[in-house]
Formats: C-alpha cells, structure tokens, sequence
C-alpha cells in the first residue's frame, strides 16, 4: 500500500526494489510505511530482472518514470558500474544497493553500513566510538560497512577471514580513512585477532544462510559483547546461539535491513523517517511465523 492509494487522483512517485530473485524481499512493506509515516506520496514495487538484463529493465522502469531503485542481489555490482556518479561510500565499498535518478544522470549509493551502524548504535544503544571491534568476512559485505564505521572512530577494528590475503586487501583499500579517523585497522586470517573480548563483533561472512560458524576464538566473546549477524529470520541465527552460549549479547541484521532502507528513503525524498517503528512491526511478523 501507498500514501497516494488513500487519496484518489492523486499522483505517486514510483520506486522499487530490484534483484533476482525478488519475490521474498520485504521492501515494498518497509517502504509503505515509511510513506505513510512521512506523508510522501510514494508507489514502490518489485522488479524482478533476468541474470543477463539489469541494465534493459532498469532504463525501462526509469523511462516509464521511476524515480529510484532499491537494488540486490545479485545487482549490486551492476549498479555500481552503471552508476554516471557514486557517493563516497558506494565508492568505498565498490557496490551500489541504491540508484537514484536525476537530471544529469544517474546517482549511486550504498546505504548498507550506515543502516548497521544506525541500527548498532541507535536502536541497540551500542556507542562505536572508542569500541574495539571485530569485523569477521572480508567480501562485499565488509567491505559495505567498513567506512561507515570508521566514521564513528572506533579504537580498533580487526578484520578476520578465513583467506588472509582478502583481509589484507580489505586493510589495505582503507588504511588511509583509518588514519584519518584515528583508528588502528589490522587483522588477517582466523588467528589474527587479540584474545581478550571485544565490544562488537559483526558477522559479515554468509555462513548463516548454511547454519556454518565463522571461524572465531571463542576468547573474543565476552559477557559486555554484542554479537552482531547481519543475517536474520524467524529463529536466532547459528552465530547468535553461539555467542549467546559463550556469555554476549546477540542480535540479527534485521534492523540494519530497516534502517538501510530509512536512509535510502531520505537519498530520494530528503525525508528521514524513523525505523524504529517498522522494524518492531517486523520483528512481531517473524515472531508470529516463528510460533
């Protein structure tokens, strides 16, 4: 449902999400909401692209007058490239999951750090500044979220993965931001980390999607840790029962996918509307499920 469907008559601006596959995406909720909370006037829907035809569906849904485009897997990285100019964190993290158009082109963002950030510090009252934190997976995931958190100025992050050479490159594309925002940026393979508890721990990796633990010590989980999956659904992810048992506290990436959203709402209408609201309307849908 949109704004516009109360109003008869009245004209809506079109947006959507596109991926492939699309069917399960709970975008189109969290956005109607958002367009009733702030009042805008806003149409969104799903848009599934064939593998080989993101760039033919995404001029057609901009000619026939949408104005900006949620974007996911599989996409991502198409969307960078068709991007005519990227924000400083779409660039950073070399994937777009926001596309916005305007009048001299094409816009490109990517909201995904910010949303986990919001959602770590915000709704779960977690401060990242001074934090010492352990990043586990150094793909496109990590690499979303890395600039957003050193914006926060962290004491430490420490980037683990299971091929080391990964998290070097990852250490290396920002050592530069790290040192501008004072904080010390290191890691490697599984061993690579500090064997006392850290404050953070975010699970960047896809091992939830299989029921697979990270490799991880358990010394970096402590009873004043919070554990953080950017995976959700109905039950706790693996990772979270496993930090749960070792003593932390555990959350999901369901926040982060609503707050992501928040933020890209306000990259088109410069509206920022509040996620807290509509993540507990989410959080009550997968608990009824999980009954």
């Amino acid at each position: 449902m949109s704004v516009s469907e109360s109003k008869p008559g009245v004209h809506a601006d079109r947006y959507a999400v596109v991926g492939n596959p699309v069917a399960h995406s709970k975008s189109p909720y969290i956005h109607a909401q958002f367009a009733l909370q702030t009042g805008e006037r806003v149409e969104y829907d799903r848009l599934l692209a064939p593998l080989d035809g993101f760039v033919e569906h995404v001029q057609a849904f901009h000619a026939a007058g949408g104005l900006g485009l949620n974007v996911t897997v599989p996409f991502k990285l198409e969307a960078h490239a068709l991007a005519h100019k990227l924000s400083p964190r779409a660039a950073a993290a070399g994937a777009v999951n926001t596309l916005r158009f305007d009048a001299d082109g094409i816009f490109g963002d990517n909201t995904d750090g910010f949303g986990l950030v919001r959602d770590i510090e915000v709704n779960l009252g977690v401060s990242l500044e001074g934090a010492r934190v352990l990043l586990l997976g150094a793909g496109g995931a990590a690499r979303g979220v890395v600039l957003p958190m050193l914006e926060r100025r962290p004491r430490e992050i420490t980037i683990v993965n299971r091929t080391a050479p990964k998290a070097h490159a990852l250490i290396e594309q920002f050592a530069g931001a790290a040192g501008e925002f004072g904080c010390l940026l290191n890691g490697g393979g599984p061993g690579a980390f500090d064997p006392k508890s850290y404050d953070v721990i975010v699970n960047a990796t896809a091992g939830s999607l299989d029921a697979a633990l990270p490799e991880c010590d358990e010394r970096a989980f402590g009873t004043g840790t919070l554990a953080y999956d950017m995976m959700y659904g109905a039950q706790p992810t693996v990772f979270m029962r496993h930090a749960q048992a070792l003593g932390a506290r555990a959350a999901d990436g369901l926040g982060m996918l609503v707050e992501q959203a928040a933020e890209s709402f306000f990259v088109w209408r410069g509206v920022r509307p509040e996620g807290a609201p509509v993540l507990a309307a989410l959080r009550a849908q997968l608990a009824a499920q999980a009954a």
